[in-house]
């Protein structure tokens, strides 16, 4: 398997759950902290509780999960249940590519 990406690519078939963490941390770091350094918040961490991201950085969030993984968002699938962590993003993310863990 590749390793995770430094870019927001689109990722290799048979997109593994450590490929995806890695992949949301980094865009995570690179976006919101603006850092290149390892992403601070453990995988559980609400993003919002820790202000990591707000409603506008939501919409950023979900255009990086289509644009490198190639789901679809829904207006109902934007919510805290499926994107307020590192575990429910990547979670909702292998859910939508059918991929395991």
């Amino acid at each position: 398997m590749s390793a995770a990406p430094t870019d927001d690519r689109t990722p290799p078939a048979g997109t593994t759950g450590a490929w995806c963490r890695a992949a949301v941390r980094a865009f995570l770091a690179r976006t919101f902290l603006l850092s290149d350094a390892e992403f601070p918040h453990d995988d559980d961490t609400s993003l919002m509780a820790a202000n990591v991201i707000d409603s506008t950085g939501v919409l950023e969030l979900i255009l990086f999960l289509e644009q490198s993984f190639g789901v679809t968002v829904t207006d109902a699938e934007a919510t805290p249940k499926n994107l307020d962590s590192v575990r429910r993003i990547v979670d909702f993310v292998l859910r939508r590519c059918g991929a395991g863990g």
